[in-house]
């Protein structure tokens, strides 16, 4: 079942960012300049929208959307305005199961309902294919927060279905 995060998983969610990251075996040096990347707090669950997949009463996986009003800066990268997926996390043990899947196409959904035009993605390297098996276009390679390291860019446009 997939639904908003609510007030007081920030933990779980933090657990399953750093479990997933874990899981493409980097090193620690990176895990820690990750810290606060991947640390979901109770004002990032009341500033973005934020959605679970939920097995057994506990989240498993997540998925964030942050809309940016306008062109910002950080880290030296210039992001363009509009709604970027901030993070796609599923546990290790869940992976490969088709939750991914059920994530991304329940995002395309909440943003073709709101009338958005495309998301923004800046993929972890080893999610990137999947990414691209999801319909998202390649665009290019922005630096890292890691010295020497580059991010996929990717896209996917929402078509828009006009009612009969």
């Amino acid at each position: 079942m997939i639904r908003k995060a609510q007030q007081g998983e920030h933990s779980a969610l933090t657990a399953i960012s750093f479990r997933a990251k874990s899981h493409w075996d980097y090193p620690e040096s990176y895990m820690q300049i990750w810290q606060d990347e991947l640390t979901i707090t109770p004002d990032y669950l009341d500033n973005h929208l934020v959605y679970v997949y939920v097995e057994n009463g506990r989240p498993v996986a997540y998925y964030s959307l942050v809309e940016l009003l306008y062109d910002q800066e950080f880290s030296c990268v210039t992001l363009q305005q509009g709604i970027w997926l901030d993070h796609m996390f599923v546990l290790p043990e869940r992976m490969g199961q088709g939750i991914g899947r059920e994530l991304f196409e329940h995002c395309l959904k909440v943003l073709t309902d709101s009338g958005a035009e495309s998301l923004l993605v800046l993929a972890d390297p080893n999610a990137s294919g999947f990414y691209e098996k999801m319909g998202c276009t390649y665009i290019d390679e922005y630096p890292s927060t890691i010295e020497g390291r580059t991010t996929p860019h990717l896209e996917y446009r929402l078509t828009s279905v006009q009612p009969a």
